[in-house]
């Protein structure tokens, strides 16, 4: 069983996606510092220091009552279609610098099995 375990750790696709991850993380922090710390700014600039986040309503009385946070949803939407867009722009950018590879085309189809048995046939009644 350690054997088996040990041979799936070190398949090549579950090491890829491994380091996918961390890459995928440490990639996550990068972005979110972009958006929160340079383009959000801007943003609120032009908005004139809006900031949603702050909104919300207070439902119940006292310490103990909820609030319905309705400004964190608007900028958590705001802030997922910004990250969007980088990342659609920083993909767009890999794209140019690194075109993809096409796929080679499908090699051509040879004859079928009904039509190797059929020369087989002819090949036989004629001997």
């Amino acid at each position: 069983m350690i054997k088996e375990f040990k041979d799936f750790i070190s398949k090549g696709n579950v090491m890829d996606l491994a380091v996918g991850i961390i890459i995928g993380a440490a990639f996550t922090a990068i972005v979110g510092s972009l958006v929160e710390d340079l383009i959000n700014p801007i943003i609120s600039l032009f908005m004139g220091g809006i900031d949603f986040s702050g909104l919300g309503v207070q439902l119940g009385d006292g310490p103990d009552g909820a609030v319905f946070a309705y400004g964190k949803f608007i900028m958590a939407v705001i802030n997922f279609v910004i990250i969007a867009f980088v990342v659609f722009m920083l993909v767009k950018a890999m794209n140019k610098i690194n075109p993809p590879v096409k796929a080679a085309p499908a090699a051509p189809a040879g004859p079928s099995e009904i039509d190797l048995l059929k020369e087989i046939r002819d090949a036989l009644a004629k001997k």
